[in-house]
């Protein structure tokens, strides 16, 4: 199968710290399915999830390759940190291990970079940013991922990271109107470093923000963390 093939279809999966999604693109990117989501079964261990992905794949159809959005740093296929699923992952084969199961080849990318690809505008300096279990984070400078940014455990405020503050964990601890507070001052935190142009927030925890963005930052729907799984493949096709 080609990239140029207009029948590719692609079986983009999303791990999360609570949920696994799968949903099946055509060519363009555009969904063929409706988006199947379980549980992440727990322990979050790999020999689990890799079985829940995939029961939900042989509930999705045909499809030709796949696309897989990880919580951790990713290096050619292996994952190499895994802070919110189980330390067994560290230094998991995923890409292999998941091709040896589903029969198709595999990409696997960090789940902010796919969010990213699926939500960018291409142009200028672009942050990601991912509220869910954790914290993830993506860069883009003209369209291309600066690799393996990891924010969300860098030092933020009072000696905690970002994930620390601002992580589901810690929405649940202090409640929705501390961790809006909390998360203003980050976007003014991150937007003095980076002098972004674009800022974008995905992640399941959005639906709790309260306060009125800057003009420059835009909530991103849930689903672009399965969308930019078709930009996986055209964006490592042209390396």
């Amino acid at each position: 199968m080609t990239e140029q093939d207009s029948s590719t279809r692609t079986l983009a999966v999303d791990i999360g710290g609570s949920g696994i999604k799968v949903m099946v693109l055509d060519a363009e990117g555009e969904p063929q399915t409706e988006r199947s989501r379980l549980e992440t079964p727990q322990p979050p261990k790999p020999e689990p999830i890799l079985e829940a992905i995939a029961s939900l794949a042989s509930a999705q159809g045909e499809f030709d390759r796949v696309s897989v959005g990880f919580p951790g740093v990713v290096c050619r296929g292996i994952t190499k940190t895994a802070v919110n699923l189980d330390p067994s992952w560290i230094d998991f084969d995923l890409a292999t291990t998941l091709k040896d199961r589903l029969g198709k080849p595999v990409r696997v990318a960090n789940d902010a970079d796919i969010q990213g690809l699926g939500s960018i505008a291409g142009t200028g300096v672009e942050l990601v940013v991912t509220l869910g279990t954790g914290f993830g984070s993506s860069l883009f400078v003209d369209g291309i991922l600066v690799p393996n940014l990891e924010l969300g455990h860098h030092p933020f405020r009072k000696g905690e990271t970002y994930e620390q503050q601002l992580g589901r964990s810690a929405l649940d601890a202090v409640g929705a109107k501390r961790w809006n507070r909390r998360l203003e001052k980050a976007l003014v935190s991150l937007q003095n470093l980076f002098n972004c142009d674009r800022l974008y927030i995905g992640g399941g925890n959005t639906k709790k923000i309260v306060f009125d963005l800057p003009p420059q930052v835009k909530i991103v729907p849930n689903v672009s963390g399965l969308l930019g799984g078709i930009a996986l493949w055209r964006d490592l096709n042209n390396h």
